[in-house]
């Protein structure tokens, strides 16, 4: 299935989590695509994406937590919109481990409380949910999950992720049948204007800003990592195929190809040959850290058949566009280099996913 370029243009879209990482780069794809963007969340990391490019301009950013249901409803019923993306979340494993309570209340409750809000709104007509490759109980398998094995959760934030997608198939089948909702599963995510902390990219752009070693605590877990463009076109052509046919609502996993699933390690030697300038990492793992899963891979079998979809960069593309992305930052034209790089992306998708 080809994706529609026209679909989004002058369409009202809500984006909870808009400040975040992924968020802001749909903001600015949606942008790119001439939608009305309204966004809901809390207020941006400093150095991120967001702030960088001026995400803001040209949309509706307002500041609020994905926890006050009363705030949240009051912006559902001042804006309409068409279609909503929940992005916000709680989104990092460590800091689960530090902040258990707050990470189940944001990721859990959050999800209720924006699922909530629809049920009530008579102008919505597409919801996609957005969860990670860590809702999945994890038997350390060589091959990938897929969505209908066990959901589960070692770590807080993968617990959490796992209810949220239970509250979302029960608010599904309990009050939206008339709403097409679908649940999309993605892996790590990699791209620039992520300042998150104790994320292996990163890390790496910290220490290369530093000229330091990067540090790597535990460089043999095994992920599947895909540029951040990869997941959010995604969830735009999902979007859009259920808004106009609700039969393509589900859960979905949306990951690399089986040689883009790699270690740690392996990944910072690429990105450290990426970035040259002698940049190198070291092994600080140990006994006693927070317990995560060394080997996670998704099958995406259900994507490729329903939407004849297929990834477009693999990984090496990926850090190559994170590198340039990184470095435009340093130039001060990072946004020139973020709608290039969204327009050679839309290219490639389109291409990729009408053969």
């Amino acid at each position: 299935m080809d994706m529609n370029m026209e679909f989004y243009k002058n369409k009202k879209i809500l984006m909870t989590g808009h400040t975040g990482f992924k968020g802001a780069w749909l903001c600015q794809i949606l942008k790119y695509f001439g939608a009305k963007v309204y966004g809901y969340a809390l207020e941006p990391l400093s150095g991120g994406i967001f702030d960088t490019i001026s995400v803001s301009s040209d949309m509706y950013s307002r500041i609020g937590d994905i926890r006050d249901i009363n705030k949240l409803s009051t912006l559902l019923s001042e804006v309409n919109p068409e279609i909503v993306f929940h992005l916000a979340a709680q989104p990092l494993v460590l800091d689960s481990y530090e902040r258990p309570v707050y990470t189940f209340d944001t990721n859990i409750m959050g999800t209720a409380n924006i699922l909530e809000c629809i049920r009530h709104s008579k102008s919505v007509r597409s919801v996609v949910i957005i969860t990670t490759d860590k809702v999945y109980k994890n038997n350390e398998w060589v091959y990938g999950y897929r969505e209908t094995d066990t959901l589960g959760g070692h770590d807080p934030y993968a617990a959490s992720k796992a209810c949220a997608e239970i509250v979302a198939e029960s608010y599904r089948q309990s009050f939206l049948r008339d709403i097409p909702l679908s649940s999309v599963r993605a892996g790590n995510v990699i791209g620039g204007g992520d300042v998150s902390v104790n994320r292996i990219i990163p890390d790496c752009v910290r220490a290369a800003m530093k000229n330091e070693d990067i540090i790597i605590r535990n460089p043999h877990s095994i992920r599947p990592y895909q540029h951040v463009l990869e997941p959010l076109f995604t969830y735009l052509m999902i979007a859009e195929k259920q808004f106009n046919n609700p039969d393509m609502a589900g859960s979905y996993n949306v990951g690399p190809d089986e040689s883009d699933c790699m270690a740690t390690g392996k990944l910072a030697d690429i990105f450290c040959a990426a970035w040259g300038e002698g940049l190198k990492w070291n092994n600080v793992s140990g006994e006693n850290a927070a317990h995560e899963a060394t080997f996670l891979r998704l099958d995406c079998s259900k994507m490729r058949s329903s939407f004849d979809w297929k990834p477009v960069w693999n990984v090496h593309k990926a850090i190559e566009k994170t590198v340039e992305w990184e470095k435009s930052k340093l130039n001060k034209n990072a946004l020139e280099t973020t709608n290039k790089q969204i327009e050679e992306y839309a290219r490639g998708f389109v291409n990729e996913n009408t053969k």
